[in-house]
């Protein structure tokens, strides 16, 4: 999408100028927090740090923190333009790294222009940092600053100009010849360009199994030969090749890749013609390729085509590699980055892109799916599972091959890092972790929607349920094979009628649960030919242990069916709704934001007891606040007093509940007030939020879901006979399957 340069020139200056800010991480309101920040207390960390230089990591930020460094004679395509102009861009990718993979960074622009200069800073840096990302340094003598660097230093040190390219386009080289049948050891490929990234590319390649006599590299001289003189540099001269060709065009004869990382419009359709069957096309200068996609595409319509740029299929983006590497790296303790971790980070990748793409992705580039094949061979850089696929991979290799100063599970840190960026993640890995320990079997009742199909295919393959698709066989089975999963799922088909070998077992089960509401045995075929009637009973006949609808319905269109066919749980009288909300770290149940408009007193004290046995299920010790406009009796009206009453019902019923109230919602989650103000509270730091309406806790959540940047998880239907839970209908793939996950933890409970 094109802007223009007011608008990133405000986008710059806007509010506090700039793109980053340091915030602490530590308690500093009272006198005590500064001394422990700092003077006297802080002494005794640093006593710690001479005594044991590997402390650190555990008493300062050093482990999560990376210098960019540049002296902003390379910045982007713009060539030297002095370190001061390269800040923003420097600040740019420090947004980057806290972005995609929560890393701290300082950008570091240095009036330094030999190596040896260059090189004296980068080392007086190591004490501070975790690793060092150099940026925009021109070659050669970026080449020089790394290697030396690397051999004199024990932290990481990596120059992202040179390896960041390598190893996305290496991911998507992988992933192309698998498409097209080639080997990697057999392909010809073309480089044009020979600058920091074009040799660093060639050198990684190589290391994937292209053999380097078959690579040809061209330079603004033309082609690197054996005995050519003009232009030469060592690291260029390792491609020189025994040749006759001269030009691009000479080089592009029978190529079957091409990699430009040079200038735009250099690469001709009369050349592409030219090149091998199948061919890649990696056309990456920016901001403009050396071959527009639609060009090389019209040319060469076998050809798989990739550039640097989002509005095309197949962009070879850095930000898919250097925040993930560095990621890795920072939670291994890494001395450096080497190949094997390299190598790590672009198989990872290539194995990423034949997984199922999730729909935030999806959203993010307007399309309707996204299948591994010609346009589509490396992840999206919006993808939120590359941290998860690339920096575990990265630390794996760092231990396998000697360079991580600590061990660690690998397994363990993969939820690590979705706790890391995401603490909703967290929860949920605890519901899921418990749904995998005893899977149910899960009707969807909208099993015609690619999202439902996809999300049950997922379902299946995480272990989580077993699915049972509602709809029709030959509609689903169409669907499954569009998506290219490979999935048979149960499917059932209620519009089939007397077909259905139950059809007779349902009819009479549910007229017997009807007939005294006016409901005649006609009407009860009818209904069951619908699948919000038809699931529900599946589950009440126990053909299935949950259902779950609504991505397609509103929703009383769900809960009515269900509360006719399964109704209130044993001793319930009314069933209520929560939300799940996560807010930054913490973790809250809202309710009753769903079902009950506005709740007696008795209604809030069932509500407050089912919403804590639910949240104890999900693992989460309860403690309640019963929210009110009032304060411990501050206000004593009507209001107030039925919440007030609500908390001695819920005392008597079950004494065993921390719980407290009424209270204001500020109250409840301002540890201060609760504590300072009123410390004959029975709670602290409540997180089960039990409103006194419909009407406050709707609010409440949406306010929190739109202005906080709250995660909402639900709604969590509470109370039912059986488990019947309901989608949102703006729900994706990934709150589909969360939604699965809870509702088999809501069976496991119900057995």
């Amino acid at each position: 999408m094109p802007v223009t340069k007011e608008e990133v020139l405000e986008y710059h200056r806007m509010g506090r100028p700039g793109k980053i800010q340091v915030i602490p991480t530590k308690p500093s309101l009272t006198q005590r927090d500064l001394t422990l920040a700092y003077s006297p207390g802080v002494a005794e960390a640093t006593l710690e740090v001479e005594r044991d230089p590997e402390t650190a990591y555990d008493y300062t930020a050093k482990g999560n923190l990376v210098a960019v460094v540049s002296n902003g004679t390379a910045i982007l395509g713009l060539g030297d333009r002095g370190p001061l102009a390269a800040k923003p861009v420097m600040e740019g990718k420090g947004l980057l790294f806290k972005r995609f993979a929560d890393i701290d960074v300082f950008d570091i622009e240095i009036n330094a222009r030999t190596p040896a200069e260059i090189i004296a800073v980068v080392k007086a840096l190591e004490p501070t940092f975790g690793g060092i990302n150099l940026e925009d340094i021109k070659a050669p003598e970026c080449f020089e600053v790394e290697e030396t660097c690397k051999a004199q230093m024990n932290i990481p040190v990596f120059h992202d100009d040179q390896h960041g390219t390598a190893i996305i386009s290496g991911a998507g080289l992988l992933n192309a010849l698998e498409i097209t049948g080639k080997r990697i050891d057999q392909i010809c490929v073309t480089i044009n360009g020979a600058g920091a990234s074009a040799v660093a590319c060639g050198e990684f390649w190589i290391r994937l199994g292209v053999k380097r006599e078959n690579v040809t590299m061209v330079d603004t001289k033309g082609v690197v030969y054996k005995g050519r003189t003009a232009g030469m540099n060592p690291y260029k001269a390792r491609f020189a090749s025994d040749t006759k060709a001269r030009t691009l065009a000479d080089a592009m004869k029978g190529a079957d890749v091409f990699l430009g990382l040079s200038t735009k419009d250099v690469l001709t359709a009369e050349m592409v013609k030219t090149m091998g069957s199948k061919p890649l096309i990696f056309a990456l200068a920016n901001p403009d390729p050396e071959i527009k996609y639609d060009v090389a595409k019209a040319a060469r319509p076998d050809a798989i085509v990739g550039t640097g740029r989002s509005d095309y299929p197949n962009q070879i983006n850095n930000v898919l590699g250097f925040p993930f590497i560095f990621r890795g790296a920072l939670d291994v303790r890494a001395k450096a980055i080497n190949e094997e971790m390299k190598v790590a980070a672009a198989k990872a990748l290539a194995a990423l892109t034949k997984e199922d793409v999730p729909d935030s992705v999806l959203k993010a580039y307007n399309l309707e799916s996204l299948r591994f094949g010609p346009e589509y061979i490396v992840p999206k850089p919006v993808d939120p599972r590359v941290l998860l696929w690339e920096a575990p991979a990265v630390a794996r290799a760092a231990i396998e091959s000697g360079v991580a100063r600590r061990t660690i599970d690998i397994a363990q840190y993969r939820d690590q890092l979705e706790s890391r960026m995401n603490r909703g993640r967290e929860v949920m890995r605890a519901i899921v972790s418990k749904a995998k320990s005893d899977p149910k079997r899960v009707a969807f009742g909208e099993g015609e929607e690619p999202k439902v199909i996809r999300a049950a295919f997922q379902m299946e393959e995480d272990g989580i349920g077993h699915a049972i698709l509602l709809g029709r066989r030959e509609v689903i089975r169409r669907k499954i094979e569009e998506l290219g999963l490979d999935f048979e799922p149960n499917i059932v088909t209620p519009d089939d009628g007397p077909q259905n070998p139950d059809w007779e077992r349902y009819i009479s089960a549910y007229h017997r649960l009807r007939e005294r509401k006016g409901v005649t045995r006609w009407m009860a075929e009818r209904r069951l030919t619908r699948r919000n009637q038809f699931g529900p009973m599946m589950v009440e006949l126990g053909d299935a242990d949950a259902f779950v609808s609504g991505l397609t319905f509103n929703y009383p269109d769900v809960i009515r069916p269900a509360l006719q066919v399964v109704g209130t749980a044993e001793g319930v009288k009314k069933a209520a709704g929560m939300y799940m909300m996560i807010v930054k770290d913490k973790v809250f149940f809202f309710t009753d934001a769903t079902v009950n408009i506005d709740p007696s007193a008795e209604d809030l004290a069932e509500i407050a007891i089912l919403a804590s046995d639910a949240a104890k299920n999900f693992g989460v010790a309860p403690r309640v606040a019963m929210i009110s406009f009032s304060n411990f009796g501050s206000t004593p009206h009507p209001f107030a007093l039925k919440v007030r009453r609500a908390l001695e019902i819920v005392r008597e019923k079950r004494p065993d509940l921390p719980i407290d109230g009424e209270m204001m919602a500020d109250t409840a989650v301002v540890p201060q007030i609760l504590e300072g103000r009123y410390p004959f509270a029975q709670v602290r730091e409540p997180n089960v939020l039990v409103f006194p309406s419909l009407e406050a806790a709707n609010v409440a959540y949406k306010l929190l879901q739109r202005l906080g940047d709250a995660e909402a998880i639900g709604p969590i239907l509470l109370g039912l006979g059986k488990p019947i839970h309901v989608l949102q209908q703006d729900d994706e793939v990934k709150d589909i399957v969360n939604m699965a996950a809870i509702a088999v933890v809501d069976a496991q409970g119900q057995c």
